[in-house]
């Protein structure tokens, strides 16, 4: 008998819990406030906190750095060169919803698949990106 499902790895609510307040706690030591942002591998948002003083602005941005991270597989920062030379391709993808082209977001990748994505806002995209980081390394994921 075929099957006609398949089965998917997920991040446990645990996991992304720990992402979220290790990269909080990375940003408290940085000086920044952040809002951070967790995916399962759908880019349904798992767990988000918010840092008081946080940009308001930020949580969706926050939220859609996951979102697109765990949707495509690679980080955030990435996009400036998936698009270099190609202006109409840039402009195009720009005006999608949610997705976003700017540093922040990673992929949560365990054993070479994709549970999830992480995305920060509130710093610079580099100083993001650390933070995003940081909660990865909770997660002993790199």
């Amino acid at each position: 008998m075929s099957s006609h499902s398949i089965t998917q790895h997920q991040i446990t609510a645990e996991a992304a819990s720990a992402a979220c307040c290790a990269a909080l706690a990375h940003a408290e030591a940085q000086g920044l406030r952040i809002n951070v942002a967790v995916t399962d591998a759908s880019g349904t948002l798992m767990a988000f906190l918010r840092m008081p003083g946080a940009f308001l602005h930020s949580i969706d941005i926050a939220i859609d750095k996951a979102y697109t991270a765990s949707s495509f597989g690679f980080p955030t920062s990435q996009w400036a060169g998936a698009v270099a030379g190609d202006e109409l391709l840039r402009i195009g993808l720009n005006q999608r919803p949610r997705l976003v082209m700017f540093g922040g977001g990673l992929p949560i990748i365990e054993a070479g698949v994709r549970i999830g994505g992480i995305g920060v806002s509130g710093g610079s995209a580099d100083e993001d990106e650390d933070c995003a980081r940081a909660g990865l390394a909770a997660l002993n994921l790199n």
